[in-house]
């Protein structure tokens, strides 16, 4: 009897084992969307001025396709990540970059979700890497699981069309090169000009 019971549970666990993978959810793939969440308003009035976000004045959170630009470009990263921590000068450079080129500026903006980290540790990682841009916590990595829990530091371009519909043209982990091949391949990618 033992022998009947056994071997059936032994062939489902055999089952489980092989079709787990398949559920894995899997970063954002150029050509797609992202996976759908949300993130709080900047209380940053700093934050909320560079992002310019559409919508209602009452809601308390938002999505990436509501941030006012033609392109975001997403970095996951860590606050204990020492690659991240290393790559926040290169995405500073980056930044600058942008916002003082007139041809870019207001069209290609930046924010970093912190994965793991609560609103304490990416306030610390702000501060301490004096990043002009706005970051946001992901304490409990839903976020994170959404973006098929990639490592840090991860990278997505998104392109937004002006119905606020979206679409990725870059996703990829690590650090980039060279900020200005970085920014030149952003702008190639999501057909910026």
């Amino acid at each position: 009897m033992k022998k009947n019971v056994l071997r059936p549970l032994l062939v489902m666990c055999f089952i489980f084992l092989m079709v787990a993978p398949l559920w894995a959810v899997s970063p954002p793939a150029v050509g797609g969307q992202l996976p759908d969440f949300q993130l709080s308003f900047p209380k940053n009035s700093a934050d909320k001025n560079y992002l310019n976000i559409s919508g209602s004045l009452f809601s308390s959170s938002f999505k990436i396709p509501q941030i006012g630009a033609q392109v975001v470009v997403i970095e996951i990263f860590s606050m204990y990540c020492p690659y991240c921590q290393a790559e926040a000068p290169n995405v500073n450079s980056l930044y600058q970059k942008i916002e003082s080129n007139p041809a870019l500026k207001g069209k290609i903006k930046l924010v970093g979700i912190g994965v793991g980290n609560s609103e304490y540790e990416v306030g610390v990682f702000k501060k301490k890497y004096n990043i002009p841009f706005a970051l946001f916590p992901d304490g409990d990595f839903k976020i994170h699981k959404l973006m098929g829990e990639v490592r840090t530091p991860y990278f997505i371009g998104v392109k937004i069309n002006a119905d606020r519909s979206h679409q990725v043209f870059y996703s990829k982990l690590g650090a980039f090169a060279g900020v200005d091949q970085f920014l030149n391949e952003i702008v190639a990618l999501s057909g910026l000009q």
